[in-house]
């Protein structure tokens, strides 16, 4: 046996169960395709939204609080400076579907929040250009996340804690046996008392077919765009937004590297049919549909794109995570398919992969992100 619990793909969710399942036990290997961080996976693109406002499901909520904390601690434990605490904006029209539901959501699990008025918004934050109809709710506790630091920094401290780290294997098969789980990567293999899918896109191939049948791979594209005075667009001025008013959409964050500014369409995945060869280049409709967000939304900005990337994730069909065991009794856990939605909660997503993989606690009230939701 060549341990007690193997991570497979050590990108979002993966570096941070990696993380967790290092302070438990030094008996724990993480295995990535290729470098940490690298540019290709679903890490690229220098930021992820951390919110505590949202949409949904209110179970999400316990996981976000501990992902704060965890975000924090990972901080202190590392001394980098993974969550920038530039607070967060909901943009919309006021009583329109998307404010209706961030409200219903918000006021059931209680997390706190300020309404803003138009007024108050154009004051506040005049880089949003608003409608006439517009309102913003504004987030105390969000913040943008560096993504490559925070799993670069994640994957070092399990190296402290003990874990040994596999780069550039990428693993051709898992197999479960009664005493453990084979992983091979080419002609090499180990064997695991338990393992734990979290290669996100990659990950379909490591499925049984039942949850392949409920997933696919899907592309999302991220663009930045230079400030005309990047003064007014750093993370002391300028919250973390999402803005859904009347037929446009649009999220983003600061400028944290002091010069670009992330605003992308919302809710543009698109399938794609393998996460090695995603479509890198914008089309002219993203492109032109982009530019003509931003003319409207943000005067501030110049209206050409500067930087833009795509990226594959994994998405489930019914839009909530794969985080469990594959039967009750097996020795391989998913934590796999975010939906493009995973890194606000990676520290916590991680935290329960870990504690349940390698028996320590089980969690209740997870029914909803179940892999065996599927396996009817």
């Amino acid at each position: 046996m060549d341990g007690k619990l193997a991570v497979i793909g050590l990108g979002s969710i993966g570096s941070m169960a990696l993380w967790q399942a290092s302070r438990l036990t030094d008996a724990v290997a993480g295995f990535e395709a290729h470098s940490p961080a690298h540019g290709r996976s679903a890490v690229g693109g220098d930021t992820r939204l951390f919110r505590m406002l949202y949409r949904g499901n209110p179970d999400y909520y316990p996981i976000l609080e501990r992902s704060r904390q965890l975000w924090a601690e990972l901080e202190a434990e590392t001394g980098q400076d993974i969550l920038t605490r530039c607070g967060g904006l909901s943009i919309g029209t006021k009583d329109g579907p998307y404010l209706t539901a961030l409200l219903e959501t918000t006021r059931t699990n209680g997390a706190g929040h300020v309404i803003l008025s138009r007024e108050e918004m154009a004051e506040r934050y005049p880089q949003h250009n608003l409608r006439p109809d517009d309102i913003a709710v504004y987030d105390p506790h969000a913040g943008a996340l560096r993504t490559d630091r925070a799993v670069t920094a994640a994957i070092e401290a399990a190296r402290t804690n003990g874990a040994t780290i596999h780069t550039n294997s990428p693993i051709d098969s898992i197999t479960e046996t009664t005493d453990g789980v084979i992983v091979a990567s080419g002609e090499k293999t180990w064997t695991y008392e338990n393992v734990i899918i979290a290669s996100g896109g990659w990950s379909r191939r490591l499925m049984p077919d039942y949850l392949k049948t409920a997933t696919e791979i899907r592309r999302n594209y991220l663009t930045w765009f230079v400030a005309r005075d990047a003064a007014q667009f750093s993370p002391e001025k300028f919250p973390i937004f999402i803005r859904i008013s009347g037929n446009r959409s649009m999220y983003g964050a600061p400028a944290v590297d002091g010069v670009t500014v992330k605003a992308t369409l919302d809710g543009r995945s698109s399938p794609t049919p393998q996460a090695d060869s995603v479509p890198r280049e914008l089309t002219p409709a993203e492109i032109t549909e982009t530019t003509e967000t931003v003319t409207e939304f943000f005067p501030g900005l110049f209206p050409n794109i500067v930087r833009s990337d795509a990226f594959p994730d994994l998405y489930t069909t019914d839009g909530h995570p794969l985080l469990g065991r594959l039967a009750d009794r097996s020795r391989i856990y998913c934590a796999t398919g975010f939906s493009g939605a995973g890194f606000k909660n990676a520290t916590g997503f991680g935290e329960i992969a870990a504690h349940e993989a390698l028996g320590k606690r089980t969690f209740d009230g997870l029914d909803f992100v179940r892999p065996e939701r599927f396996a009817q």
